[in-house]
């Protein structure tokens, strides 16, 4: 086997680990010298800037796709409605978590074009949402405006496809462009797969530059961040999926649910994926939960493309780390800007690992904040993508749970629900309400 072949054999998220921290040791050990391999890094930030508008508008119109108005009827509006609240909730948790522990204090980007000036009003900022141009806006790089009309546009697909007479030219025309956005996103895959190839060298270089101009400061940023995003999951798991949801919503334990999810859970920890542990979450939702499939079977897979609760509370932890690292307060309306981004950036996010580090560049881009730390952070990610896809997979299936509760669709006396001592579930709560 070629060396490039051995090289290629291990996984990338492996090799962009090492050159975090080789490129870390590196500029410890040179010193300010480092900081000349910048260009290579900005080169490495630049073409996740190319990407950005195109794969926005592929990924969402893929999932548009499976939002018809036939399954959008009692059951999918329940699911969609739940899966937007649990992640506008995982984004303010986020946030709020990170007003509190402010990751990235002590660490300076320099060089940034970070905008300060004039920030727009909260009004101004719900209004910005509307493009009075799109074509402009895909131009101008408005992130909020490119993905409100991309939703707007691929559901009204949806509604004409519906509509249409089955065979007609209309129909199969919906259908030709719908097979023609899965070949595009494919395509973004694969120069996203590319883009990440570089990326080895890319953050390499970011890690040499930033720890050859700040020095050893840089680990108590990185560690920070990490703590941050543990909280934040932590009390999304207990205080929405388990207490809210499942004890309040369903009405049953905490414990079982958790026992019931076991397998997918670990899953989600070992691939890193949603979408690959998709066939464990059915099968714990079917053989655990005793969830009807007329449930599951739309909620999951829905869940597993829409629902990145993990991955919104992220990008909005990132973006509080960005701040501190540029020096700048995030005013209310930013945090308001960067809540609605990341909701609506995560619908469009693949559920694949990693692919939160593309959605990252729409995040920062809309409130003008440094691009440099998604490098930054490349390096650290596959272990805080880990927690991250867990929190997805236990949202999916709360939620799938509180909506077979609603519509009579589960079996809570056999399962997982019965074999949880009601003794030992009461305790358990109580010990995670202390």
């Amino acid at each position: 086997m070629s060396a490039w072949k051995q090289y290629r054999a291990v996984p990338i998220v492996h090799r962009i680990a090492v050159a975090f921290v080789l490129g870390a040791l590196v500029g410890l050990v040179v010193g300010q010298p480092a900081t000349s391999l910048q260009p290579v890094g900005d080169l490495f930030v630049r073409l996740l800037e190319m990407i950005i508008v195109p794969i926005i508008i592929f990924t969402l119109l893929m999932a548009t796709r499976e939002l018809s108005p036939k399954n959008l009827g009692k059951v999918g509006g329940q699911v969609v409605v739940l899966y937007i609240a649990t992640t506008a909730v995982a984004i303010a948790m986020g946030l709020g978590v990170s007003n509190l522990i402010d990751p990235g204090t002590g660490m300076t980007i320099t060089q940034t074009d970070v905008q300060t000036e004039q920030t727009p009003s909260l009004v101004d900022q719900i209004f910005s949402i509307v493009p009075e141009n799109p074509f402009a806006a895909i131009a101008e790089g408005n992130i909020l405006a490119v993905i409100f009309f991309t939703l707007i546009f691929g559901l009204g697909m949806t509604i004409v496809r519906a509509e249409a007479e089955p065979d007609s030219a209309v129909r199969n025309g919906i259908e030709t462009i719908f097979d023609a956005v899965d070949a595009g996103a494919e395509v973004m895959f694969k120069i996203v797969w590319g883009i990440m190839e570089f990326g080895v060298i890319g953050v390499f270089a970011l890690m040499a530059s930033l720890f050859g101009e700040v020095g050893v400061k840089a680990i108590r940023a990185y560690f920070t961040l990490s703590l941050t995003l543990a909280v934040a999951i932590a009390l999304q798991i207990t205080l929405v999926y388990l207490l809210l949801l499942i004890r309040g919503a369903v009405g049953a334990s905490p414990v079982a649910f958790l026992r019931g999810i076991k397998e997918a859970l670990i899953t989600a920890l070992s691939i890193r994926s949603s979408t690959a542990t998709l066939p464990i979450t059915m099968s714990d939702a079917d053989e655990n939960l005793r969830i009807e499939e007329r449930v599951y079977g739309f909620s999951l897979p829905l869940g597993a493309t829409i629902n990145m609760d993990g991955t919104s509370m992220y990008l909005g932890i990132v973006a509080v780390f960005a701040a501190n690292m540029a020096g700048v307060s995030l005013t209310l309306a930013e945090q308001f800007a960067i809540l609605l981004t990341a909701l609506l950036a995560s619908i469009g996010t693949a559920g694949v690992p990693s692919a939160s580090l593309v959605m990252m560049t729409a995040v920062l881009t809309q409130v003008g904040l440094p691009l440099e730390v998604i490098g930054m952070i490349a390096g650290i990610d596959p272990l805080l993508d880990r927690l991250r896809t867990m929190n997805n997979i236990a949202g999916d299936l709360a939620v799938t749970t509180v909506v077979a509760k609603w519509n009579d669709a589960i079996d809570l006396t056999g399962g997982v629900w019965t074999d949880t001592p009601v003794g030992l579930a009461e305790e358990s709560v109580s010990t995670t309400d202390d």
